[in-house]
């Protein structure tokens, strides 16, 4: 005969510790990814969501599409927001993008205050 029988050989090893070394990499890029992607896509995304959450009257907001306006009635999905005067559109409460300012609350003693030049003027 020409051609002789091939017979497998073992390794000698049980074969354990061989499974945990092909899957280590594969556990390695996944927390890699956890750290590097993940995890701040989640961090960001809890911050869009709170500051969605407390939007309110007043607040000057930038949307998705580029529109800058201000916050004149929260409802409970949809602001109206008036993006100039006497123009209202409403809009969906997650395409807000940016707050840009918050209104300031008003003293009752602002007008007893001096004026910026140090002159009273009242």
């Amino acid at each position: 005969m020409l051609i002789s029988a091939a017979y497998a050989q073992g390794t000698g090893s049980a074969g354990g510790g061989d499974f945990f070394v092909q899957i280590m990499p594969l556990l390695l890029i996944f927390v890699v990814f956890y750290f590097l992607l993940i995890r701040p896509q989640q961090k960001k995304m809890k911050a869009h969501r709170d500051m969605v959450g407390g939007l309110q009257r007043g607040d000057k907001v930038i949307t998705g599409g580029g529109l800058f306006a201000t916050v004149s009635k929260v409802e409970e999905d949809v602001l109206v927001l008036e993006i100039a005067d006497g123009v209202r559109v409403k809009a969906a409460r997650n395409t807000i993008t940016e707050v840009n300012a918050k209104p300031v609350p008003r003293k009752d003693n602002d007008s007893k205050e001096s004026a910026p030049d140090g002159n009273n003027n009242n």
